[in-house]
């Protein structure tokens, strides 16, 4: 069960139990883990009010909160008081160095709400609050309030998707000595290879806004080393990002009939990239970014040595092409909770984005070919996600190679949310994509992997797929051992893909599920994972596959 029995949650659950301290359920509980008020303090001027005085910031006091607060009834347990002492809290340096703001700058209610979704994205906190707390002769103090996630995990975990089977050894840090810094050693076992990585991540390196990340894998068909080292645009006012990555990747992958092993190749890449990146800012809550860089993408293809199965092998390619890239950005979020996660703050953006990337690799260059290179993106939220809210957004890519389409995708996909009361939720997700000469290594796939629960992975292969998902999701109380939330769904899945598998047999046409399930939502552990226990039953597909699927997995949402 990825992310549920590699956590130590797991393991003060079963203390508690042994010891019989198994807490009693208790309705309203979301306000025990919103520690801090969202409003700002009794006798504050509104946000408005404080920005048409002009009023200037004063003290930041940053308030880091442990995992438990032992100081509730509840949760004032030998055992939570335990996991605090081992747990070396976020130091306040590294908070504060991820605010937009400082002593002496002017008051900005945007610039507040933005920290606090800076600081949210982190996985080895729970959440963030920024708030004025009081306000003399023009100046305003600013209180930031976070809570931490238990970040050490070791373990080892099952999870099950598409009837196979994996399983992982771990131990990660995600928040080394309290600095924000992810170590993590793994060894994972899956259908496809067994190996063992090691990854270093540093978000704000140096205390500076340049991110490092590094990973090294070795597998039992070749391995993976990763390396980048970029300062993005980290928020609507960033003015300039540059960056530099590198990725070598062997490995050996399969293509799938039925969600059986049907062919099988081996696969070399060297992919480099470094970039530039500049913007005027945010202005009249619309910032334009332009990006250039270069690209080196070599991938190589060969047969598998001694391979089991029969040989497919896509065609190499070599491009090489600088690139100008641009987006669009409107500065439009709302936050709500029991959406995606369980009793948790969650952002959504609503404005509009538009993107767009056009590279050219000539043989001049050391390509293999000359070709013009394009990704395209849109996107755009409608409606209020506190009622209700649809969220779209579609992309296109591909290449030009001597006046016609090469690999060209075309996709789409919807996202609705219809809160129906304060603990039931009405979901719908439409997935789309079209493929026109497609690299061979590029196909689309739908199975029990990629949304379709009922089916095995990789069930169909082709060229274009559609996914259409419903869901009645419902949001609990229930707090066991308040360490996880509780929710549950009912769902249904539809799907096909067109076009020919050139591994396996043509399209079984649509392709549908119905099911249920349980999800516990990880309140005390690092991550945004919601641990997924799904009973999938198919209502089509070929006579081999079993009658009922069973789901076990740890997903970023609901």
């Amino acid at each position: 069960m990825n992310g549920l029995g590699k956590s130590p949650n797991i393991l003060a659950c079963l203390i508690l139990v042994a010891h019989g301290m198994l807490l009693p359920l208790k309705a309203g509980a979301q306000a025990d883990d919103q520690d801090a008020d969202a409003d700002a303090a009794p006798g504050i001027p509104s946000a408005a009010e404080l920005e048409a005085a002009g009023a200037t910031i004063g003290r930041i006091v940053i308030e880091t909160q442990n995992v438990f607060d032992t100081t509730k009834p509840g949760e004032s347990k030998s055992i939570f008081r335990l996991a605090n002492r081992w747990h070396m809290v976020t130091r306040g340096s590294v908070i504060e160095q991820q605010l937009l703001f400082r002593s002496g700058d002017r008051f900005s209610q945007r610039v507040l709400e933005e920290s606090e979704r800076l600081l949210r994205v982190n996985n080895y906190l729970y959440d963030a609050k920024v708030t004025p707390i009081r306000y003399a002769d023009g100046v305003v103090d600013i209180r930031v309030w976070t809570r931490d996630l238990w970040t050490l995990m070791p373990g080892i975990s099952v999870s099950r998707s598409g009837g196979e089977n994996r399983s992982r050894v771990e131990l990660s840090e995600q928040n080394l000595l309290g600095l924000g810094v992810k170590l993590r050693v793994t060894y994972v076992e899956n259908v496809e290879r067994n190996s063992t990585s090691f990854e270093y991540f540093d978000k704000n390196l140096g205390e500076s806004w340049t991110s490092a990340f590094f990973k090294y894998s070795d597998s039992s068909d070749g391995g993976t080393t990763q390396f980048r080292l970029m300062r993005p645009f980290y928020a609507m006012d960033t003015r300039w990002s540059a960056g530099a990555t590198l990725f070598d990747d062997e490995r050996e992958e399969s293509f799938y009939d039925l969600g059986n092993e049907a062919a099988e190749y081996r696969s070399e890449t060297k992919l480099y990239t470094a970039f530039r990146g500049w913007s005027a800012g945010l202005i009249n809550s619309w910032t334009r970014r332009w990006t250039a860089g270069v690209v080196h993408d070599d991938r190589d293809f060969s047969a598998v040595p001694d391979g089991q199965l029969p040989s497919l092998v896509p065609e190499d390619r070599r491009l090489i092409y600088p690139f100008l890239g641009f987006e669009l950005l409107e500065d439009k979020f709302q936050t709500a909770s029991n959406r995606d996660q369980i009793e948790r703050t969650e952002d959504f953006f609503l404005g509009t984005r538009l993107t767009a990337s056009l590279g050219w690799a000539a043989e001049s260059f050391g390509s293999d070919r000359d070709a013009f290179i394009y990704r395209l993106g849109a996107s755009k939220g409608y409606g209020s996600i506190k009622r209700k809210a649809l969220f779209l957004s579609s992309w296109a890519s591909g290449r030009v190679e001597h006046g016609e389409s090469a690999n060209t995708q075309v996709g789409v996909n919807s996202r609705y949310y219809n809160q129906i009361t304060e603990k039931r939720l009405f979901f719908m997700t439409f997935d789309a994509s079209w493929g026109n000469h497609l690299d061979l290594d590029n196909l689309a796939t739908l199975g029990g992997d990629t949304g379709l629960r009922g089916y095995p992975l990789r069930y169909q292969t082709g060229d274009s797929r559609v996914l259409l998902t419903a869901e009645q999701r419902y949001f609990t109380d229930w707090y066991p051992f308040r360490l996880f939330r509780v929710g549950g769904a009912l769902f249904a899945d539809i799907g096909r893909t067109w076009g020919d598998n050139p591994a396996g047999g043509p399209s079984l046409g649509w392709l549908k599920n119905v099911g249920f399930g349980l999800r516990l939502g990880r309140t005390r552990s690092s991550g945004r994972g919601v641990v997924h226990i799904d009973i999938a039953f198919p209502l089509d597909g070929d006579p081999s596959i079993d009658s009922v699927q069973l789901l076990i997995e740890s997903k970023r949402g609901f």
